[in-house]
C-alpha cells in the first residue's frame, strides 16, 4: 500500500513517518530547493529518506494516476493563511491549500489522513473554517461544487450530518500538542488532526512522555548538571506551562529536553560556509532588540522560525555560557527540530533556514503517527477512491 506526503519541504513530517513505519513514502513538494534536498537525502550513501520525489504543485495533480491502495495520507499544508505571525486571511488567502488536501481525500480515499499546522488555526476568526475542514474529512464524499462558497458547501454537509441513519465516513480527532512534551527540545505547538476509516477503530493521541515539571525538578536536584559535566546555574523559569509538581512527588516522565540537551556532541562550526560540513558554520550579526530574547542553554528553545518574514532579533538566537548571543548554526536549528544529522540541506542560508523552520519537528511527527501505524496494521485495503462507498 502506498504512503503520501503533500507538502513534504525538507522532509521533518516524512521523517517522522518513517520511524513510525510509513515508508517508503511518494513525497510532493514544489520548491525547487526543498526538492534538492528531498532527493540528495532519499539518493545518497547516507540517505535517511525512502521514497520517490514528485517536485510538483499539487493544485494541478491528477490523482487519477494513482492506481495503488493508499494507506495513509499525510500533509502539513501551508501555515502562513493561519499564522499568529502572518496577514491572518485564512481561507481568503491565496496559500492556503486545505481544498487541496480534501481534494485529494476524496480522489485517493486512504486508510488515514494525518494533518498538522499552526496553533493560530484555533483562534476564534479562524474556528468556522477549522470546523469546516474536519466536517469534510469525516464526510468527504459531499464534494464541493463548481464555484460554491465554502460557508454553502459546510451548510450542505451540516444538514447531511444531521439526517436520520447518518453514519460518518471517517472518525476525527484533533489535538493540539507541543513538541517539547514529546523530547523535542523545542517549544512549538501544533494541531494535528487525524482521521481514520470508519470501519477501523478509533484513533487515541499518545500522552506527553516529557514535562516541564520534571526538568525542573533534575535542575533542583542536580542531576542534570552533573549529566553534562558542569557546575550548577540558577535557571529562571520562562514562559507558561504546566503547574510545577512538589519537588518530592514523583512524575513518570522524563524532562524536557533542552538546548544544551539538543546540541551536545556537535563538533565546532566552521568559520565560514565554505568550509562547512553538516551545514554547520558560525553566522555573525546576532543582535538583541526589546522584547526578544535568546534561547537558554538550558531550557527548550524557543520556537524555530522559518525566516520568510524576516525574523526578528533574537529568534534563532542563543544565549551561550559566557552570556553572548549569537545565531544558531544551521546544523543546530536542525538539531533542535530533531533533524538526524546525515540529512543535509540544499540551498542558500535563507533558503535551509526556511526549509528547516517550516518542517514539523521529525521525533514530534513520530510520536504522533507510531499509534496510526499500530491501528492501520492489518487493515484490509480498499480500492482507490472508495473508502467511503
Amino acid at each position: 500500500m502506498l504512503d503520501i506526503d503533500l507538502f513534504a519541504g525538507a522532509g521533518g513530517l516524512a521523517l517522522g513517518l518513517k520511524a513510525a513505519g510509513f515508508a517508503p513514502t511518494d513525497l510532493y513538494e514544489k520548491d525547487r530547493r526543498a526538492c534538492e534536498t528531498l532527493r540528495h537525502n532519499t539518493l545518497s550513501a547516507d540517505a535517511t529518506l525512502e521514497g520517490r520525489v514528485f517536485e510538483e504543485d499539487v493544485t494541478r495533480t491528477d490523482w487519477r494516476r494513482v492506481t495503488q491502495p493508499v494507506r495513509l495520507l499525510a500533509a502539513g499544508a501551508p501555515c502562513q493563511p493561519f499564522s499568529l505571525g502572518g496577514k491572518h486571511l485564512a481561507d481568503r488567502d491565496g496559500r492556503n491549500l486545505f481544498p487541496e488536501v480534501l481534494r485529494a481525500v476524496r480522489s485517493l480515499g486512504p486508510q488515514a489522513v494525518l494533518l498538522e499546522n499552526v496553533r493560530g488555526l484555533l483562534r476564534d476568526a479562524f474556528q468556522p473554517y477549522f470546523e469546516y475542514v474536519l466536517r469534510q474529512l469525516e464526510c468527504p464524499s459531499i464534494r464541493p461544487r463548481p464555484h460554491e462558497l465554502w460557508q454553502h458547501h459546510d451548510e450542505r454537509i451540516r444538514k447531511y450530518q444531521c439526517a436520520p441513519g447518518y453514519e460518518p465516513e471517517y472518525r476525527v480527532a484533533w489535538r493540539l500538542r507541543d513538541a517539547a512534551d514529546y523530547g523535542v527540545p523545542q517549544t512549538r505547538q501544533r494541531v494535528f488532526m487525524i482521521a481514520t476509516r470508519a470501519d477501523l477503530p478509533l484513533f487515541e493521541f499518545p500522552k506527553a512522555t516529557h514535562s516541564r515539571a520534571a526538568l525542573v525538578k533534575s535542575q533542583t536536584r542536580g542531576e542534570y548538571w552533573e549529566r553534562h559535566d558542569i557546575p550548577r546555574k540558577k535557571v529562571r523559569i520562562n514562559g507558561n506551562g504546566a503547574l510545577l509538581l512538589p519537588l518530592d512527588q514523583e512524575d513518570a516522565r522524563q524532562p524536557w529536553k533542552t538546548v544544551r540537551d539538543a546540541l551536545a556532541g556537535l563538533p565546532h562550526a566552521a568559520e565560514r560556509e565554505g568550509e562547512a560540513a553538516m551545514n554547520h558554520w558560525t553566522i555573525p550579526g546576532a543582535r538583541r532588540y526589546a522584547g526578544h530574547a535568546g534561547s537558554s542553554l538550558d531550557w527548550p528553545s524557543k520556537t524555530i522560525k522559518a525566516g520568510v518574514h524576516g525574523v526578528p532579533g533574537g529568534e534563532n538566537t542563543l544565549v551561550d555560557d559566557a552570556g553572548k548571543l549569537r545565531y544558531y548554526t544551521l546544523r543546530e536549528i536542525a538539531r533542535i527540530q530533531t533533524f538526524p544529522d546525515a540529512h543535509l540541506f540544499r540551498g542558500a542560508r535563507m533558503h535551509v533556514t526556511r526549509q528547516i523552520g517550516n518542517a514539523v519537528p521529525c521525533e514530534f511527527a513520530a510520536a504522533v503517527a507510531r499509534p496510526l501505524a499500530d491501528l492501520l496494521m492489518g487493515a484490509q485495503p480498499t480500492k482507490v477512491g472508495e473508502a467511503w462507498r
